[in-house]
């Protein structure tokens, strides 16, 4: 990661990006394959369950992995973080305060902020989330939004308590407020629409972004019903 490597103004490249359908018994995850075909590099971003499929696509790419950001830190978006850092030699990116409450190691491990930062051609942009967890992060790449957990295109991600619920209505406003219609959204699962989806379509079909006041956000959120059962829903 070289912070300083180009003025923090300019844009990066526009990447290609790799969706990677991995799933481990009943859960399906999506990881992705983010591509700087200047510099033959590569980032992978929450990448979990099937190492053979994610090397393939490495190998396919042609290119080298220069580093792994990571959402958040629940189980299915960072399981194959450490081995392939450890395999690639690099770093893995996670906020420091994802890092500081979930006590997750490695060490390749790097905790970030919000300060933008540069990979080859790619500049990074580390937005905070909290909501689903309290250190969630997404990242803009391009005209690319990888929202993990924090935005499906049908909804959002779980919420513990009423505390969290608040974080989430922040955090899809601060979303909303920072994307274009054009950006396309990947998420790190899906009930029906396929990852890739631009914003201004996920804005019109997704109930939870339509809310103006937390507490009402809140209620919704947290009603009865919305549990790890859908999980079983991913597709």
């Amino acid at each position: 990661m070289n912070e300083n490597a180009f003025d923090s103004d300019k844009e990066g490249l526009e990447p290609q990006v790799v969706v990677l359908k991995v799933s481990n018994m009943f859960m399906i995850n999506y990881n992705y394959l983010i591509i700087d075909h200047i510099n033959s590099e590569s980032i992978l971003l929450d990448p979990a369950w099937e190492m053979d499929k994610i090397e393939l696509a490495l190998e396919a790419s042609r290119t080298t992995l220069k580093g792994i950001l990571l959402t958040h830190s629940h189980f299915d978006h960072l399981h194959l973080a450490r081995p392939l850092a450890e395999k690639y030699d690099c770093p893995i990116w996670m906020s420091r305060e994802e890092i500081t409450i979930s006590k997750y190691s490695a060490p390749q491990l790097q905790g970030i902020g919000t300060k933008p930062f540069w990979v080859g051609s790619l500049k990074i942009k580390p937005l905070f989330t909290p909501g689903h967890t309290l250190g969630s992060m997404c990242y803009l790449i391009g005209n690319n939004l990888f929202s993990g957990d924090t935005l499906f295109y049908e909804g959002c991600g779980l919420c513990p308590d009423i505390e969290s619920a608040y974080d989430m209505f922040d955090s899809l406003k601060q979303i909303t407020n920072t994307v274009k219609p054009t950006t396309r959204i990947f998420p790190g699962h899906k009930y029906v629409k396929d990852p890739g989806q631009v914003f201004s379509s996920v804005y019109q079909n997704n109930i939870y972004l339509q809310f103006n006041n937390k507490h009402d956000f809140a209620s919704y959120r947290l009603r009865k019903g919305q549990n790890h059962s859908k999980f079983f829903e991913f597709q």
